[in-house]
């Protein structure tokens, strides 16, 4: 058996573990909530971080939870009107300001496109943060009604859906 490393160790000690993409420069610690958030050092605009972290997904994903939370909190009614393009929610007694719900092809959540561009608009405000990807869902598809359709509309649908 191999050394334990990190990840290893915090499933050990029965704690959710959380990947953060830190755009400061300070080591990770526990959470009030109870995770473990294992800091990765980065200088990239957020909408660098946005952009790795949906290029890393598989292709099939569906749904992308991250919370945010900026350095400057004196900028955070600034930063909550310009995320409110994307209905980030904002969290209350809580260690992260934000939730972002993103959805890759469909859903109830803001899209990768809109929430890339929100990012970009933060990165040129200057607002700097950091990421946390709580949740990523995949392999669920669409359902669309498909009754009085063309045979070759239901084809398509089925290979852009294809799992």
């Amino acid at each position: 058996m191999g050394a334990v490393g990190p990840l290893e160790d915090a499933g050990a000690l029965g704690q959710d573990v959380v990947i953060v993409r830190y755009r400061t420069l300070r080591a990770g610690g526990h959470g009030s909530n109870g995770t473990q958030a294992l800091g990765y050092p980065s200088a990239v605009p957020l909408v660098t971080d946005f952009k790795q972290i949906t290029d890393e997904l598989p292709r099939d994903w569906t749904d992308l939870e991250l919370d945010l939370r900026i350095a400057d909190e004196t900028r955070y009614v600034e930063a909550a009107v310009i995320l409110a393009q994307c209905n980030a929610q904002g969290y209350s007694r809580h260690d992260w300001h934000w939730l972002i719900r993103c959805a890759h092809e469909f859903g109830h959540a803001a899209s990768a496109q809109t929430v890339h561009g929100v990012l970009l608009q933060l990165d040129s405000a200057g607002i700097r943060g950091e990421f946390a990807v709580r949740q990523v869902r995949e392999g669920r598809v669409e359902v669309v009604p498909m009754w009085g359709r063309s045979e070759s509309v239901r084809r398509e649908f089925a290979q852009r859906r294809a799992q």
